[in-house]
C-alpha cells in the first residue's frame, strides 16, 4: 500500500488537473460557453437539484430550456427521463425540434408536451387504477357547459330567479379545484351576489361529476385532479413514475395553478430535481386559476433552490426597458430585477392624451399609417388593449382607412358548429357512453327532436345495437338506421383515423348541404380537417389532441380575407402574452379602466393589473404608444375617467414622453 501511494503522489497534481480538464470539454460537442450569456449558461450547467429561474420578458428562456435539454443529453442523461412540460403543444414542440437542430435526433424521445397531454398519457396507462375506462372521451368547454345546463334545468325550478348561468357554474367549479377551494368559498369571494344558491350549485356540481363518471367523460380540470389523485394513492405509481422522469423542467411556471404545482412536487418526490422557468412579473391569469404563488414560494416548497436571473433582454431597446423597469418596480411582491439591453435606439416611449375615444382612435390609425410609410409592415404593428369591446371606434377608423386588421378571440376552427358535428360522431364511435355527443348527432337528423332523440339515447348508448329490432319513429326511422349502421361499421373495424373520418365526412355531407347555406366554404374545412387526421395512427390519439391543442383558424376563414398577408393585430393584453411586435400601441390606459375600478381595493388585484402593463410594454421593440382618453364614461360606475393610468405616474419625461396632439385646421 504504501507503495502505491508513493507512486500516486509521484503524478504531478497539475497534469492531473489538465487531464481532466480536457477530457470533460471533450464530451461536449456544443460550444456552451460561446452561445450563452452567463445567466443563461448557469441555469444549463445546473443539473441537480430544484432551481428557479426568474426569466425577465424577452429574456432567451426558450433559448436556455433548449440548451439545458441538449446538455443534459450530452452529459449521459437518457432523454426518456427528462420531461419537458409548457402550455401550449406548440411551445413543446418548438424546444424539442431546436434541441434536435443544436445536437441531434435523441432530443426527439425527450418527453414534452402540456399538462394536459401528460395527464392524459399517464392517465389512459393507468386508468384501471382510478377505475376509468381506457376509452374515455375528452369533452372541451362547450360540452362542459352543454351537460351542466343539462343537469341544471333538473334542479332549478322554473320560476327561480338570479341563478347562474350554465359558463357561471363551470366557473366557479373549475376554480374550486385549480385553486384547491370549495365552492363556497369560491362563490363568497367573487360570486356573492350567488351566495343564495349555494347548496344547488353544489348539488349541480355533485351530478355533474355522477354524469361524467357514468358516460366515461373526462373534462380538462378531470385530467389534473385524476393524476394528482393518482399519485397520491398509488405509492408505487408515484416512485415510478418519479424514478422514470428523473429532470423535470416547467415553462411559465407563473402561471402554474395549485393542482399543478402539486403534481409537480409529487412528479420529482424521488429526486427533487426540479427547475421552474417563469417570470413573477408576468402573472396574469388568476382568472383561469394560476397561483401568483407558485412561483413566489417554489424555494420554500423545495428546500436548497438555486436561484437564477435571467435579465438581459434581447427584444426591447433600451429606452423601452427603462419605462418596464419603473413600471414593475412598484408591485408589492416580487422577485427584484433590472432588465437591460445593448439594443440602443433613439425613440423613447410616449404617453399621448386625447380628447376623447374617437380622437384616440383616429391617432393610432394615422399613426399607423405613418409608421408604414416608415416601411413597418403591419405585421410588425399591434394595438393591445385591457379588454375587447375597448376597440370599437378603432375599427370603424381603420376600415375607414381600408388598413386591415385582425382582432384576436374569433371563433376557433374547432368549436365551428359542422366540425364539432363531425367530431361528434367520432367521439360516439369511440365511446357509445358519449351522451352529449350522441345527442348532438341525433338532433341533426330530419324528424328527431329533443323528445325522441332523449327516448333513442338510453337504448343507442350500448354496444352492438340492432337498429332492426328498435322500435323507431316512422317518420326518422331511415335516417337513424343509416346513421347507426355508420357508426356500428366504424367502430367494429376501428380502421386508421383518416378512413374513419372519410367515411363519416361521406356520411355527414348531405345534412352539411341541407344545414348550411355556405356549405361549400364548409366542405373545405372538412377536407383540411381529413387532413389533419392523416397525421395520426389511433382515433384515441386523434381526438384527444383535437380537445388538448385545437387548431386555430378555419380554411373559410382565411378565404374570407381574415387573414391578410399583412395585417394590424388588435388584441387584448392575456392574448398578447408571449408575443412580439416592433411598434405597440396601449390605449385605454385611464385610470379606473387600467387598472380596472374594480380593483382599486385590493391589494392583490391591482398588482395583478400593474403586471398586466408590465407584459403589454414589454411586447415593443422599438415604438411604445400609451394612449387615454379625458373624456371616458364608465357605465357600470356612472364616473367620468380622465386620468392617465396610476401605473404611469410620476415617471419623468426623460423616460417616458408626454404628446399634446393638435388638431390641424
Amino acid at each position: 500500500m504504501e507503495n502505491l501511494t508513493e507512486q500516486k503522489s509521484s503524478v504531478p497534481t497539475a497534469k492531473k488537473y489538465v487531464l481532466k480538464k480536457q477530457e470533460t470539454k471533450a464530451q461536449y460537442r456544443i460550444d456552451y460557453e460561446k452561445e450563452l450569456n452567463p445567466a443563461q449558461l448557469e441555469a444549463v450547467k445546473t443539473q441537480n437539484g430544484s432551481v428557479l429561474v426568474i426569466a425577465g420578458a424577452g429574456s432567451g428562456k426558450t433559448k436556455t430550456l433548449t440548451y439545458r435539454v441538449a446538455r443534459l443529453i450530452e452529459s449521459g442523461i437518457k432523454p426518456e427521463n427528462i420531461l419537458l412540460l409548457t402550455f401550449t403543444k406548440k411551445a413543446a414542440d418548438e424546444m424539442l425540434n431546436r434541441a434536435v437542430m443544436i445536437l441531434d435526433s435523441r432530443c426527439e424521445k425527450v418527453a414534452g408536451g402540456t399538462f394536459h397531454s401528460f395527464s392524459n398519457y399517464i392517465l389512459r396507462k393507468y386508468s384501471n387504477l382510478l377505475e376509468l375506462q381506457n376509452n374515455f372521451t375528452i369533452i372541451d368547454r362547450a360540452d362542459a357547459e352543454d351537460v351542466i345546463n343539462h343537469i341544471r334545468s333538473k334542479v332549478i325550478e322554473k320560476q327561480e330567479k338570479r341563478f347562474p348561468r350554465k359558463a357561471t357554474i363551470l366557473d366557479i367549479y373549475s376554480k374550486a379545484i385549480n385553486k384547491n377551494m370549495t365552492a363556497e368559498a369560491v362563490i363568497e369571494s367573487e360570486y356573492n351576489q350567488f351566495s343564495h344558491a349555494t347548496e344547488k350549485i353544489n348539488e349541480i356540481s355533485r351530478q355533474y361529476i355522477a354524469y361524467k363518471r357514468a358516460n366515461s367523460l373526462l373534462d380538462y380540470d378531470d385530467l389534473l385532479l385524476y393524476l394528482r389523485t393518482l399519485l397520491q394513492c398509488n405509492e408505487q405509481v408515484r416512485k415510478t413514475l418519479s424514478n422514470q422522469y428523473k429532470y423535470i423542467m416547467i415553462d411559465e411556471y407563473q402561471d402554474t395553478n395549485a393542482l399543478q404545482a402539486d403534481i409537480i412536487k409529487l412528479l420529482a418526490s424521488e429526486h427533487n430535481n426540479v427547475m421552474a422557468v417563469g417570470d413573477d412579473s408576468q402573472s396574469i391569469y388568476s382568472f383561469r386559476g394560476a397561483n401568483f404563488r407558485n412561483i413566489l414560494d417554489f424555494p420554500h416548497i423545495f428546500p436548497n433552490t438555486k436561484i437564477i436571473k435571467l435579465e438581459q433582454n434581447y427584444r426591447s431597446s433600451q429606452n423601452i426597458l427603462a419605462l418596464t423597469n419603473r413600471v414593475i418596480e412598484r408591485a408589492k411582491e416580487k422577485y427584484t430585477k433590472n432588465l437591460f439591453s445593448t439594443i440602443d435606439y433613439p425613440e423613447k416611449p410616449a404617453l399621448i392624451c386625447t380628447n376623447d375615444m374617437q380622437t384616440e382612435a383616429e391617432f393610432v390609425a394615422q399613426r399607423v399609417l405613418e409608421l408604414q410609410e416608415e416601411d413597418i409592415s403591419l405585421n410588425e404593428i399591434a394595438v393591445l388593449c385591457r379588454s375587447a369591446r375597448m376597440t370599437y371606434n378603432l375599427e370603424i377608423e381603420l376600415a375607414k382607412r381600408s388598413i386591415p386588421y385582425r382582432k384576436f378571440g374569433g371563433l376557433k376552427f374547432i368549436e365551428t358548429a359542422h366540425i364539432k358535428d363531425v367530431i361528434a360522431h367520432l367521439r360516439v364511435i369511440l365511446n357509445p357512453q358519449d351522451i352529449i355527443s350522441l345527442n348532438r348527432i341525433l338532433l341533426l337528423l330530419d324528424g328527431v327532436g329533443n323528445q325522441t332523440a332523449m327516448k333513442l339515447i338510453p337504448i343507442l348508448s350500448k354496444d352492438n345495437i340492432q337498429t332492426d329490432k328498435l322500435m323507431l319513429p316512422t317518420k326518422s326511422s331511415d335516417n337513424i338506421k343509416k346513421l347507426f349502421t355508420t357508426l356500428e361499421t366504424q367502430r367494429k373495424n376501428l380502421l386508421k383515423p383518416s378512413i374513419i373520418v372519410e367515411k363519416v365526412i361521406s356520411y355527414y355531407e348531405p345534412i352539411l348541404m341541407a344545414k348550411y347555406d355556405d356549405y361549400t366554404k364548409r366542405l373545405k374545412d372538412l377536407e383540411h380537417f381529413y387532413y389533419l387526421s392523416t397525421q395520426y395512427n389511433t382515433l384515441e390519439n386523434f381526438l384527444s389532441d383535437l380537445a388538448l391543442e385545437p387548431p386555430d383558424s378555419s380554411v373559410a376563414e382565411v378565404e374570407d380575407g381574415a387573414q391578410k398577408d399583412e395585417y394590424l393585430t388588435l388584441s387584448t393584453i392575456h392574448s398578447a402574452k408571449g408575443l412580439e411586435w416592433k411598434a405597440v400601441f396601449i390605449i385605454g390606459a385611464v385610470d379606473g379602466r387600467f387598472p380596472s375600478v374594480y380593483s382599486f381595493n385590493s391589494e392583490e388585484e391591482l398588482d395583478e393589473e400593474l403586471r398586466l402593463m408590465y407584459v403589454a410594454a414589454t411586447r415593443a421593440k422599438t415604438y411604445l404608444y400609451i394612449t387615454y382618453p379625458i373624456d371616458m364614461f364608465d357605465h357600470a360606475t356612472g364616473m367620468v375617467l380622465s386620468k392617465p393610468s396610476r401605473f404611469l405616474d410620476g415617471i419623468q419625461e426623460d423616460i417616458l414622453e408626454k404628446w399634446i396632439l393638435e388638431t390641424e385646421e
